[in-house]
């Protein structure tokens, strides 16, 4: 999970100034927290809170995160929802789905679970099939990813699952545009990391497609940091971007699901 924060955060910068390319600095001034950090964060307090009704934990931990970081840019359907204490879900197949999602691969203990997991946190708002599906996917990979499953297997069973996989990034770069839906996302986010050699290179793969770039890698980087790990001076770098209660958060789910 602190994969998808080091995505978000490398790729905050270029969001509405694409690169298309993958020689960039990592961490510069420019970068910044997203909505997509703070509401990961928020489905670690979820699972951390759970005492048996996760889709309510999700719902009270989203509104209050969100709330408490007010400033940061939602989409127009997330906003009205967090300000409204008794909004229902509206239908949403965003990719602010996914990208909050890479918790549940760490703290479910079996594929079914993790399945149950990802509805639970994300049918508060994305309630739409590709909204549950996009979610479902993500977390799935991060899962099979912690099982020791190899790239080429986990990719296998996205694209029987979930999203054909039969393109290459090379093939889609050039004409990729931002995009907002789960389904012109999560495969692409995934492709990332199934090209990739490391975690640093699954970033970079996944910034260099342009379009929503904090949320692409943010989708990518919660699976990678699980199949690979974390770099260490990448981990400390990216701390400095949280603040103390989003560290004290981040630092309590690692404790409790042993990361």
């Amino acid at each position: 999970m602190l994969g998808a924060i080091v995505g978000d955060i490398v790729g905050s910068r270029f969001e509405y100034n694409n690169i298309k390319r993958k020689d960039f600095q990592l961490f510069t001034e420019e970068c910044f927290v997203t909505d997509d950090t703070v509401l990961t964060l928020a489905v670690c307090d979820a699972l951390l809170k759970n005492t048996g009704d996760l889709k309510r934990a999700a719902t009270v931990s989203l509104r209050a995160f969100s709330r408490h970081y007010a400033d940061k840019d939602y989409g127009d359907g997330f906003r009205r929802w967090m300000l409204i204490d008794n909004a229902q879900p509206y239908g949403s197949f965003g990719n602010g789905a996914a990208m909050r999602v890479s918790p549940c691969s760490i703290a479910a203990q079996t594929l079914e679970e993790t399945k149950i997991m990802s509805e639970a946190v994300t049918s508060p708002t994305h309630n739409h099939p590709e909204g549950l599906k996009g979610a479902q996917a993500t977390a799935v990979a991060g899962f099979l990813a912690k099982t020791g499953l190899k790239k080429q297997d986990i990719e296998h069973y996205i694209n029987q699952h979930y999203y054909p996989m039969g393109f290459t990034l090379d093939k889609i770069r050039p004409t990729y545009r931002y995009q907002g839906s789960c389904q012109q996302t999560v495969p692409f986010a995934l492709k990332a990391f199934f090209e990739s050699d490391s975690f640093e290179d699954a970033i970079r793969n996944a910034v260099s497609i342009g379009g929503d770039s904090d949320t692409l890698a943010a989708i990518t980087g919660g699976v990678a940091a699980i199949y690979y790990g974390v770099d260490s001076w990448i981990e400390e770098k990216s701390l400095t971007f949280l603040d103390d209660y989003q560290k004290e958060v981040l630092t309590q789910f690692e404790e409790r699901f042993k990361v």
